[in-house]
């Protein structure tokens, strides 16, 4: 994994992708990730990233993520 990452940012740096736009870009879709993995639960959500529930969502409105879970839809009868 570390090669991976290696290889993103030597790929971030030669199209000139600033430090701050690649650490919101990675908080972003971060955050986003761990909001699926607990179905929309902030609560669960904030545990998991290890900060306040409060700073989650601070941060996904400062991020403009949608945090919803999709919901299934019901199936006429």
């Amino acid at each position: 994994m570390k090669d991976q990452l290696e290889a993103l940012v030597t790929q971030m740096i030669e199209h000139d992708i600033g430090f701050e736009d690649a650490v919101a870009e990675f908080e972003r879709r971060f955050i986003k990730r761990v909001l699926e993995k607990s179905n929309g639960n902030q609560s669960r959500a904030a545990k998991t990233l290890g900060i306040h529930r409060n700073t989650l969502s601070r941060k996904i409105d400062s991020l403009a993520l949608d945090h919803r879970p999709k919901r299934r839809r019901r199936s006429r009868r």
